[in-house]
């Protein structure tokens, strides 16, 4: 029986991609904000994006290696903002700031179509709803939420950022499962790649996973060990509602 639905976020409840525009203007806010705060980096444009794609890369390694998510402070003092050395207490009161603002501008992101039909059908069969992100900042996902209208839909959202997981691994979902006090294999997630997504909710037991593509999902899964498939697989977000409906009828 199917009492649970949760979501990635990036990717799957919203578009989201990467392109010269979206980079260009996150570094020159980045260049901004830090000008504004008295932080000199001392370095043109250029120099800036090299090495800040340099300590996301450093950062990446990290965090990817261990599945585990820092909080936005040691990202950018540790990782990200490394190399300049900037003066912590200046730097440090300013990271979630910093950290929201790339997460929205490095990305281009919108609230994919019907996604509040799909959330109100599955509401409807009285379902719980959730989500489980991964993400650099403590409070975009929420923010975001709330602009696009929908953050009163989901009883549970499970941020890597606040847990300090990252999926794939397991334990993240299960920290959503207890707060929805729901069990995995009673639970659906839907999520755009198998690399995060498919092969986390399953190594935690959840009863389906059901994969919708994003501009993101070649990327992610490039070379990866295909350790799970998912059980559907949908091109319109709003196909999670009849998939789900069919399972609680035993179709």
């Amino acid at each position: 029986m199917i009492t649970s639905v949760l979501f990635d976020m990036g990717g799957t409840l919203e578009d989201i991609y990467v392109d010269e525009a979206s980079e260009r203007e996150a570094v020159e806010k980045l260049q901004a904000m830090l000008a504004g705060w008295g932080l000199d980096p001392k370095v043109g444009y250029d120099q800036l994006k090299a090495r800040v794609d340099a300590g996301w890369v450093r950062y990446g390694q990290f965090r990817d290696a261990r599945d585990v998510e820092l909080k936005p402070i040691p990202i950018w003092r540790d990782y990200v903002l490394a190399d300049f050395a900037f003066p912590a207490e200046k730097l440090e009161p300013h990271c979630e700031q910093i950290a929201h603002m790339w997460e929205v501008t490095h990305y281009h992101r919108a609230l994919r179509p019907r996604v509040g039909e799909m959330l109100a059908g599955l509401k409807s069969l009285g379902l719980k709803l959730g989500v489980v992100s991964n993400t650099a900042a403590m409070y975009q996902v929420f923010d975001i939420l709330e602009e696009y209208g929908i953050r009163d839909y989901f009883q549970d959202v499970t941020l890597s950022s606040v847990t300090g997981i990252r999926k794939p691994c397991p334990d993240i979902f299960q920290v959503a499962m207890r707060q929805l006090r729901s069990t995995p294999g009673e639970s659906v997630y839907v999520g755009d790649t198998v690399s995060r997504d498919i092969i986390g909710s399953k190594r935690a037991g959840f009863a389906v996973a059901i994969q919708i593509g994003s501009q993101l999902t070649r990327e992610k899964d490039k070379g990866i060990r295909r350790e799970f498939e998912p059980d559907y697989m949908v091109e319109d977000i709003y196909e999670v509602y009849p998939v789900v409906k069919k399972l609680l009828e035993g179709r």
